[in-house]
């Protein structure tokens, strides 16, 4: 079972929650809200974002490399992962 499948509800709970955030990044856009309230409304998102992205990459590293079956099941993850970083750094 992957784990994104075993901790569904509390991830999606995130994501809802960051949903919410960006409706309400929008409607103080659409009402001309300062800059300085945008901003933070952007940090509090980004950092809301990186929470949930370092929550599922510990989950995969945990699943996917530390408690892999096989080394080969392990070489996948962890080559998985280096793609993410990749990808996530850019």
């Amino acid at each position: 079972m992957s784990h994104t499948t075993a901790g569904k509800d509390k991830l999606i709970a995130r994501v809802r929650r960051i949903k919410g955030q960006i409706e309400g990044l929008e409607r103080a856009l659409q009402a001309e809200r300062p800059c300085a309230e945008i901003l933070r409304q952007l940090a509090s998102v980004r950092g809301a974002m990186n929470g949930l992205t370092a929550e599922v990459m510990e989950d995969h590293l945990r699943g996917h490399v530390l408690d892999a079956e096989t080394p080969a099941a392990r070489r996948q993850g962890g080559e998985e992962m280096i793609d993410i970083i990749r990808t996530y750094l850019k």
